[in-house]
């Protein structure tokens, strides 16, 4: 059985996440999903929209996924959740910006030296990502603002 391990932080739940755990799933047998933990998420990104809890029970829930778990918070290094999956394929999204050297430098160095690394493709809709869907909520909140501020000089 080849087990596959796919990271992310899965906030606003969108197609793209989707399609990134498909082509996860296709490189194996059985899929494990790690969803950033919520102080990680703070210290990298932004503050969550929603838990890690509610995170973690939406991905599960996705027909690609065998089991998602909550990833260590950031004063855990990330490569001791390693010995609890055992994956033999880490699959990288297309927009994930982690340096692959740098991870397999980390794997190597820990002693995890069959685990292989792919990074796979990028979905092509418009609205694949996160910051792209509350970028069009608020271009679509402000043009009817707009709209109704001009219609309220007429």
């Amino acid at each position: 059985m080849v087990r596959v391990m796919a990271v992310g932080v899965f906030d606003l739940l969108h197609a793209g996440h989707l399609h990134y755990l498909e082509q996860a799933k296709a490189l194996g047998d059985h899929l494990t999903v790690i969803i950033a933990h919520d102080d990680t998420v703070r210290m990298r990104k932004h503050e969550p929209v929603t838990s890690q809890d509610l995170r973690r029970r939406m991905v599960a829930a996705l027909k690609p996924v065998d089991h998602a778990m909550v990833g260590n918070p950031p004063t855990v290094p990330m490569y001791d959740i390693l010995p609890i999956v055992e994956p033999d394929i880490i699959a990288i999204g297309y927009d994930q910006e982690h340096a692959e050297s740098a991870i397999r430098a980390g794997l190597d160095e820990r002693g995890f030296n069959d685990i292989q690394l792919v990074r796979v493709g990028g979905l092509t809709e418009d609205l694949d990502g996160t910051r792209k869907i509350i970028d069009k909520i608020l271009s679509l909140q402000w043009a009817q603002k707009r709209q109704n501020e001009l219609e309220g000089d007429q």
